[in-house]
């Protein structure tokens, strides 16, 4: 309903996983890789920890997407299967040639077999195990006894636990220590904190294709953290109640107001008593989409947030860093840095005096840089950004891990508003710079960067000229 008013390609909010989706902040993608290095090269059984909506589904799809070729993962949805029949359900999962009637021996051993060739083939097997608090604990055991399962080296199957914390207190059980001393990792997702929750609410828009100023208020910021007290399923529902509660509004900036009756409106959210129906939000959005479909406003409902009014574009408080989608350019700027100049490359002047500013550094080395370069160089465009304050602690995050003179960044216009854009790298042809892209971290693989030509990008500075 909203998505044109806000620019948007698609929902940015929907609390069904899309790895396209995912959040590598608040700890998120330290755990991701942590789980792809204990399950490519550990032992044992690993256990991931969370609250309700706290990202463990999310974590789980991105783990599948991420693994190598040579992991073999099944995928266990239901907790409650008992004893005697998880390992035929194991078994099905991984299409194993079985007569309805087998009985537990006869899987077993097709289960081992199966393994058995996979390591030859040098494959791994993991087992994804969701709302594992909600299994028997009969069936835990079960389970626990395929870890028995090895090579005089090896062993041939990889156990990962997703589970709500009650999955702690069920695996104190003292006849289940045996399956407690096998846990060889535990990872906990904690609940994101106020300035994650406005890097996600931005990141996510982004990746719906929005690109204006952030949308959420510094105070809408803080009631959406408060009510949802981190859980990143309640963020994504108040979120999305809190766009359409602006847009009945014909707002462009949510604030404190619109997420207080998207608070209202949730089930979480609401005081006993206090709480409304679901019909609350169209009480509010029924009257504008009235005027909507009379033709009252139209104009203003279809302008980009670039056309915005400048009291409505002061009042928008200006986004965090994010990372812009393969698919689209990078977001633009909201606000102009004073010191940088909107001069051609070409032209660009001898600094005299090395200015102890990473930014400044990386502006004045990129004019040098895209000087020099002819137009057919490749390079990797990871970022953009409005903010040159997050900007400069972004560069000096990615120096510990990326060569610091290999990071570039230019300021261009999308339209009537600046653009800083960070680039990495200088490739003579697309497939040295591909086998680069493919060597960064994870943590900026999962955001998509893309391949840029200084021809191009030089052109885009031409015409923001």
């Amino acid at each position: 309903m909203y998505y044109a008013h806000f620019g948007l390609k698609e929902p940015p909010f929907k609390i069904t996983p899309n790895t396209g989706f995912f959040f590598s902040g608040g700890n998120r993608g330290a755990v991701l890789d942590a789980l792809v290095y204990a399950i490519t090269t550990g032992e044992g059984i690993v256990k991931v920890v969370g609250e309700v909506g706290s990202g463990k589904t999310m974590l789980c799809r991105m783990l599948e997407t991420l693994l190598p070729q040579n992991v073999e993962s099944v995928y266990l949805a239901n907790p409650s299967v008992a004893p005697e029949d998880v390992l035929h359900a194991i078994a099905f999962e991984l299409h194993l040639p079985l007569a309805k009637d087998a009985d537990r021996l006869q899987v077993m051993q097709a289960l081992q077999q199966h393994l058995l060739e996979r390591h030859a083939e040098n494959r791994r097997v993991v087992i994804f195990i969701e709302e594992a608090q909600g299994m028997p604990l009969a069936t835990l055991e079960e389970i626990r006894l395929l870890t028995n399962l090895e090579t005089k080296h090896d062993k041939l199957l990889q156990i990962v636990l997703f589970g709500q914390p009650e999955l702690d207190e069920n695996l104190n059980a003292t006849h289940i220590r045996q399956l407690r001393e096998r846990i060889t990792h535990s990872f906990n997702l904690g609940p994101l904190g106020d300035d994650e929750i406005g890097e996600y609410l931005i990141f996510r828009l982004r990746t719906a294709g929005y690109f204006g100023p952030q949308l959420f208020t510094k105070g809408a910021i803080r009631k959406i953290a408060a009510a949802s007290e981190g859980l990143v399923r309640r963020v994504n529902i108040l979120a999305d109640k809190a766009l359409l509660a602006a847009f009945a509004e014909n707002a462009y900036a949510v604030e404190r107001k619109h997420v207080a009756v998207a608070v209202r409106d949730s089930e979480f959210g609401a005081e006993r008593g206090k709480k409304i129906s679901g019909r609350g939000l169209l009480k509010i959005a029924l009257p504008m989409l009235a005027a909507l479909a009379a033709g009252f406003a139209l104009h203003a409902w279809l302008q980009p947030a670039a056309q915005l009014a400048p009291k409505k574009a002061a009042e928008a408080v200006q986004p965090a860093l994010a990372v812009a989608p393969s698919s689209v350019p990078s977001a633009p700027v909201a606000a102009p840095v004073a010191a940088m100049a909107a001069a051609p490359v070409a032209a660009a002047p001898q600094v005299s005096v090395p200015s102890t500013d990473i930014l400044d550094q990386r502006l004045q080395a990129t004019q040098v840089w895209l000087a020099k370069q002819p137009g057919t160089t490749v390079t990797i465009q990871l970022m953009g950004t409005e903010q040159p304050d997050d900007l400069r602690h972004e560069l000096k995050r990615l120096s510990s891990v990326l060569e610091i003179d290999s990071l570039y960044v230019y300021q261009s216009r999308a339209g009537a508003k600046p653009l800083l854009t960070v680039l990495y790298g200088s490739y003579s042809d697309r497939d040295g710079a591909v086998r680069a892209l493919q060597a960064l971290p994870k943590t900026l693989r999962a955001h998509q960067p893309k391949l840029r030509t200084v021809g191009g990008i030089l052109e885009e500075l031409k015409q923001s000229q």
